[in-house]
């Protein structure tokens, strides 16, 4: 098997997606981007993220698509992106565009103890970084 449906049946099997769209939403990106200069197991967990939702899911599809057209080779318009996303957000989603930036960067992600998440978007921190853990042992065959 390939590398994308090895990192597929992983989470499924893990139980990772929280629906069929989640699911679908997350093979889409790897259909579309996995095999560009840019994709690495960093984008592979934003993906995995943006995939929670439609909205959330345009977002990246629009920077993957930019980049894709820009012809990037690497993940710093992403980056920049994330960083830009992550300031103007006026709740506690910050902390989830700051996540996706640790991955990109490769850096550990820590949060305060002093900061209150609401219950959703810590949900989707600890899913997240969970599947992060998985995403970093897929192999290919």
């Amino acid at each position: 098997m390939s590398w994308n449906e090895n990192c597929i049946n992983a989470l499924t099997q893990a139980g990772m997606f929280e629906d069929s769209g989640h699911r679908t939403r997350f093979k889409e990106f790897l259909d579309c981007f996995s095999d560009k200069p840019f994709f690495n197991r960093g984008v592979c967990k934003c993906m995995y993220m943006s995939a929670w939702d439609e909205e959330h899911f345009l977002i990246l599809l629009e920077t993957l698509s930019h980049m894709l057209l820009g012809r990037d080779t690497d993940t710093e318009d992403m980056r920049i992106r994330g960083v830009s996303y992550a300031d103007e957000q006026p709740d506690d989603e910050t902390y989830i565009y700051r996540l996706s930036v640790s991955y990109l960067d490769g850096t550990p992600f820590h949060i305060d103890e002093n900061v209150h998440l609401s219950p959703r978007t810590a949900y989707v921190i600890r899913q997240a970084r969970e599947a992060a853990a998985i995403i970093d042992g897929v192999e290919a065959d």
